[in-house]
């Protein structure tokens, strides 16, 4: 699989290409702006981009802004967002592009493995999206707040579904039978008015894309 590497540290980005070069990736190329970036992406067609929010010139949203550019000029490439920061404008547009988007927060990779693969997953079309992250959108108010209904449990089973995880994988990860994920699973839909679809991807996608929009949630249409 290949990938490019996008971060203004110089030390975290040798560190993270080192540790995908052992794990099999095809490293084309390791930048440090936005800009190269995008030139590299034009060149190389990568696979998966990884892309730090904030570099330079001015250090606020470029990297998270070059990650939608790639997303609209390559929507073949996987793009995985790994930040100290979460900057829930640019990450709900980032996340309502589709499959094969991540957002992955730098302190919270604890484990190798789990990051290994969510980049393959990432590039694989799949989905990579830190719980904390679908927390903060999630917790994002407006005068009528869909979400104020789901229970603590649904939110923690609606946060793994935005992870890319199947039903198995939420009771593996949430300590819960089947059955259990399958009834909290509907319940959220019902809850927000949203019909579950086959594909738990598209039905979070279809939840996150909502959440700038002002007013209730119209129920999605199966495809």
């Amino acid at each position: 699989m290949r990938v490019i590497l996008a971060d203004d540290a110089v030390l975290v980005r040798e560190g993270i290409g080192r540790l995908l070069a052992e794990h099999g990736f095809d490293l084309v190329d390791q930048v440090g702006d936005a800009a190269t970036l995008l030139v590299a992406v034009e060149q190389s067609r990568p696979d998966v981009v990884i892309v730090d929010v904030r570099m330079p010139p001015t250090y606020t949203t470029e990297g998270l802004r070059a990650a939608l550019d790639i997303r609209r000029r390559h929507p073949e490439a996987g793009v995985l967002v790994l930040s100290q920061h979460i900057e829930s404008r640019y990450a709900v547009d980032l996340l309502r592009r589709g499959r094969g988007v991540g957002y992955l927060l730098k302190e919270r990779v604890a484990d190798v493995s789990e990051f290994v693969d969510a980049v393959r997953r990432v590039g694989s079309g799949g989905t990579a999206i830190d719980p904390e992250v679908v927390t903060r959108l999630l917790g994002r108010r407006r005068a009528r707040d869909p979400f104020g209904s789901l229970s603590d449990r649904e939110r923690e089973v609606l946060a793994a579904m935005a992870e890319g995880r199947s039903n198995s994988a939420i009771a593996a990860r949430l300590h819960l039978n089947a059955k259990t994920v399958e009834s909290h699973v509907r319940s959220v839909f019902t809850k927000l008015d949203l019909l579950p679809e086959p594909d738990d991807h598209r039905r979070v996608m279809a939840v996150l894309a909502h959440l700038q929009q002002g007013g209730a949630l119209e129920p999605k249409k199966p495809t």
